[in-house]
This record gives C-alpha cells, sequence and structure tokens, in this order.
C-alpha cells in the first residue's frame, strides 16, 4: 500500500520567522515557476452587478515540486493582495500529472494572513511536478477620463526558480506605455502582450511595473469577444494546454473555461 504523509504544516512561510514548522515540512515542495497574468478590462467578475469601474484579472500559474522521496498530498498556502480595493477570488483550480484533467479546488480564505489554502487534490509523487492556478480580480486600476493608470507590484513570498510577469494590451487601447521596457512583445488571439522574465527570485524580491494607456470603450475584452461571436467552447485539455504550453500568455479562449467555471466567492 502506497504511504501517503499528510502535510499539516504550511508548505510557504509567508509570515514573520517565529511562526515555523518542523524543517522537512518546510522543504518538501520548491516553486519552481509562477507565471503571473496581468489582463486589464479583460472581464468583469461574474457577481458585478454595478460595472463603473474598469476591472483588473490577474492570474497566477504555479508550478511546484516535491523535493521528498515519498508521495505526498499537501496543504498549499499563499498570499494574495487582499488589501486591495475590490479584491475578489474567481478561480482555483490544480491539474493532473499529464494535464488532462483540471480539478476545481474548495479554498480557505485567511483575511487576518491574507492567504488562500487548499489541499491538492492529489497524490504527488516523489520529484513530481504539481501545478495550479487562482484567478482574482481587483478594482487597481486608476482612472482619469479615458486614461487608465495600473502601478502594479509582485513580493516573492517564497524563492522562485522562475517568474514570469506578462501583461496583456486591452482591445481597443491605444498609447499603452510599460516601464520598465517589456523583454519581449508579441501577437497572439489577436492580443499584444509583453512579457518579463526574471530567474532566480529569492523570497522577498520585489518586481515593480508601471502600465499606462488610453481606452474609451467601457466593454470588458471579453464582453466585446462574445458580441463579435469570437468565443469558442474550450475542453480542460486545452485549459491545462494552454496554461502550461511554455511561459506564453493564456488566450481569451482558453480563459472563458475559467471565468464560466466558479467555486465560491470571497
Amino acid at each position: 500500500m502506497k504511504k501517503i504523509m499528510l502535510i499539516i504544516g504550511i508548505l510557504f512561510i509567508i509570515v514573520s520567522p517565529s511562526t515555523c514548522y518542523a524543517e522537512e515540512e518546510q522543504n518538501i515542495f520548491s516553486l519552481e515557476e509562477l507565471t503571473i497574468q496581468v489582463m486589464p478590462e479583460f472581464a468583469f467578475h461574474p457577481n458585478d452587478k454595478e460595472k463603473d469601474h474598469p476591472p483588473l484579472l490577474i492570474g497566477y500559474h504555479g508550478t511546484m515540486v516535491n523535493d521528498s522521496d515519498q508521495a505526498q498530498i499537501g496543504q498549499i498556502e499563499i498570499p494574495l493582495p487582499m488589501n486591495e480595493k475590490g479584491f475578489r477570488i474567481g478561480y482555483v483550480a490544480d491539474y493532473s500529472a499529464d494535464l488532462k484533467q483540471v480539478y476545481e479546488m474548495e479554498y480557505r480564505i485567511n483575511r487576518e494572513r491574507g492567504t488562500i489554502s487548499w489541499t491538492t487534490s492529489q497524490e504527488i509523487g516523489p520529484h513530481e511536478r504539481y501545478k495550479f492556478v487562482i484567478e482574482f480580480y481587483t478594482n487597481s486600476l486608476n482612472v482619469n477620463n479615458d486614461k487608465k493608470f495600473l502601478s502594479y507590484r509582485f513580493k516573492s513570498f517564497v524563492d522562485i526558480g522562475l517568474v514570469n510577469v506578462n501583461f496583456t494590451k486591452p482591445s481597443k487601447a491605444k498609447k499603452m506605455k510599460l516601464t520598465p521596457a517589456p523583454k519581449e512583445q508579441s501577437h497572439a488571439d489577436g492580443e499584444e502582450k509583453f512579457a518579463y522574465h526574471f530567474q532566480d527570485v529569492k523570497a522577498g524580491d520585489e518586481k515593480s511595473f508601471n502600465l499606462q494607456y488610453e481606452r474609451s470603450e467601457t466593454k470588458s475584452v471579453m464582453e466585446l469577444s462574445k458580441t463579435d461571436g469570437r468565443m469558442e467552447e474550450k475542453t480542460s485539455n486545452n485549459l491545462a494546454l494552454g496554461a502550461f504550453g511554455g511561459i506564453s500568455l493564456l488566450s481569451a479562449a482558453a480563459l472563458t473555461v475559467l471565468i464560466r467555471k466558479r467555486n465560491k466567492v470571497s
């Protein structure tokens, strides 16, 4: 019978050093890669009744590794910017090892700690990778008539092998400017995308970005896509491949699965 070790301790230590757990529990999983998708005016939260402020959708796509020699079921806890105005969880899921199945997760919110936590849906084998996605919304965009501004900051909560930060230009946006200058710029699925890559990011490291653009359109990118008839049905398989096919941005079509399937709202 395969031995399973239930990790009761928190895998990511994100508060003061006085909060400590057994060393063997802290080091079982490492965060190999985190891709952050920053998508201004992409979609409103499904529960938004008043759409009087342009939304900001952010996705975390993480890859962890079980560094132990035993199969593990673990509790994952990571911080999110819950103090941001209008913060709401949209979707939390993890993936089977072959990326063919997506499992929407039951999660817990700890407002005092500013964290979200969940238990892995499956056992993670020795030295296997574990992939997850978190989607959340804020009202962090600053608005001055048609001009939109965003100061985005990511503070690493743990050592990470590779951090990718990707920005998507909203359709019908003009005069978009990002500082610092992005490492890459590309076009896919009719969208203009900008990417940054950082290797060997240490806990506590900060990455800051400033975005500005002009957009008079009040409909979200998703609303415009539906109006134009460009939305396609995608399976969970396609979603998994889209989310973790290298470091490219999720396509709009893949994200429709994330937005359509909902868990509870914080």
